[in-house]
């Protein structure tokens, strides 16, 4: 029986026409019905340069940025003999794209929206390319499949959240079964758009940074796929990251709940958003390269059969950890939750906490700290202490908070490396903790050797 395959492509997969028809070979190989599609690779920048030029700067420099954008596609249009039809298609994106750029010189105000709708532009043009790939590879193979351009915006719906939209999930699955109901048929391989959505109201959002996949996800959980599939640049997840130790190890099966915490605390290769859809389905993921499709790659799934104690490791920089103190949380009730109000209020996530009688301690991105309203906030109701260049280093596996004698192992080996925070407990696939920036691909490298290469 087939199975119904959503693939989504990152940016590099999607880099010239080479890839795209690299790409989308791996997409036929592999028997995807519904192709998910990244921006071209430095698009996505190059568009959120072209706004911020577009508000601030003369409009020559904005210029020079549309002609870049405008000559990368151009080249990849002519590579793949782009028809008649589709090659209009992509010059109206393009109109479009200049038509943004003058209205925020105009204005010289680059609203959220504006922004989103000029970002969203990059897999707009990149799915009419790799439509026409996919066209091609169809061919060569002499299959009676039909490639289809889709806009995805027509289902994946959003709230108006621009910058960071949230996808609506029983909307997205309603209008998925409505429009992409035929996919099941088997008989068309439809070419979409990650990243991006709409609002009930037509408005064009994004899913935030590194979005692509999540959307995939949700597209998977729309339509009820039976595998989801990611294609990077790397052949799957490694037990952590190759460039910092190269004795890392590829992994071939892991759970959904490890690398959840993977993704959340740290691991590029996944979004950390991108399996909760998977999860709330069951669907399986597979992570692999487009460059390399024949390597073994990793599966997530919900059961598996290998639970080590140490799975893999990773890091996060670019930490901040800060401690609020005050008297009044001895033997007080209600402290916690002034405290997460605040954050809730400014929209700001915490990663890790830990308390202590009249401390709490939570570690955020250093992104945080332009944010001075929520510091001023926190103010008002503790003496707020803030810490610069920490790094998170988490290490995943399983049964890691009923294992005796681990935390031992643990600062063992990174003896001479001060841990400024520990967080232990809330789940039995993590344990991480604070070191400083410039000490923490030392810990990865002390760690990884301990508990992988041995």
């Amino acid at each position: 029986m087939a199975k119904l395959i959503v693939s989504k492509f990152g940016g590099t997969s999607m880099g010239d026409a080479e890839c795209m028809l690299r790409s989308s070979e791996v997409a036929f190989g592999r028997g995807a019905s519904l192709v998910v599609v990244s921006a071209t690779s430095g698009t996505t920048n190059d568009l959120i340069a072209l706004g911020k030029a577009s508000e601030s700067q003369p409009w020559a420099e904005a210029e020079k940025i549309l002609s870049k954008i405008h000559s990368r596609h151009v080249k990849i249009a002519a590579d793949l003999h782009l028809p008649t039809e589709s090659m209009q298609r992509l010059e109206t994106l393009f109109e479009e794209m200049g038509s943004i750029a003058k209205g925020i010189n105009l204005l010289k105000d680059c609203s959220v929206k504006a922004m989103d709708t000029l970002m969203s532009l990059g897999e707009r043009m990149s799915s009419v390319l790799c439509t026409e790939a996919m066209a091609q590879v169809l061919k060569r193979h002499n299959s009676d499949k039909k490639a289809m351009w889709f806009d995805v915006r027509e289902v994946l719906r959003t709230d108006d959240s621009f910058g960071k939209a949230r996808p609506l999930t029983k909307e997205v699955e309603s209008l998925s079964q409505k429009k992409l109901g035929f996919l099941r048929d088997y008989k068309t391989v439809v070419v979409t758009q990650g990243y991006i959505g709409s609002t009930e109201e037509g408005m064009t959002t994004t899913l935030g940074r590194g979005g692509s996949d999540y959307s995939a996800a949700i597209l998977a959980e729309g339509v009820a796929a039976d595998v989801l599939e990611i294609w990077t640049d790397v052949a799957g997840i490694a037990t952590t990251d190759p460039r910092i130790c190269p004795a890392a190890k590829p992994i071939d099966e892991i759970s959904f709940k490890e690398a959840s915490e993977l993704a959340t605390f740290g691991a590029k290769v996944l979004h950390p958003a991108t399996l909760l859809p998977a999860i709330r389905k069951n669907i399986p993921v597979f992570v692999g390269s487009s460059f390399d499709a024949d390597a073994k790659g990793t599966w997530i799934r919900k059961e598996v059969e290998d639970h080590p104690l140490i799975r893999a490791m990773a890091m996060r920089k670019k930490q901040i950890l800060v401690t609020l103190s005050t008297p009044e949380m001895l033997h007080a009730h209600g402290f916690l939750f002034q405290i997460f109000k605040i954050f809730n209020d400014h929209k700001v996530s915490i990663d890790a906490i830990t308390t202590s009688e009249i401390s709490v301690s939570v570690t955020l991105d250093d992104s945080t700290l332009v944010n001075k309203k929520l510091i001023a906030d926190l103010s008002e109701i503790a003496d707020v202490q803030v810490e610069e260049n920490l790094t998170l280093i988490s290490l995943i596996g399983n049964n890691i908070n009923h294992t005796p004698g681990l935390a031992k192992q643990i600062f063992e080996t990174i003896s001479d490396i001060n841990v400024r925070m520990i967080c232990l407990g809330a789940s039995k696939h993590n344990f991480c903790f604070l070191v400083s920036e410039d000490q923490s691909t030392q810990a990865i490298q002390r760690l990884h050797k301990k508990f992988v290469e041995a």
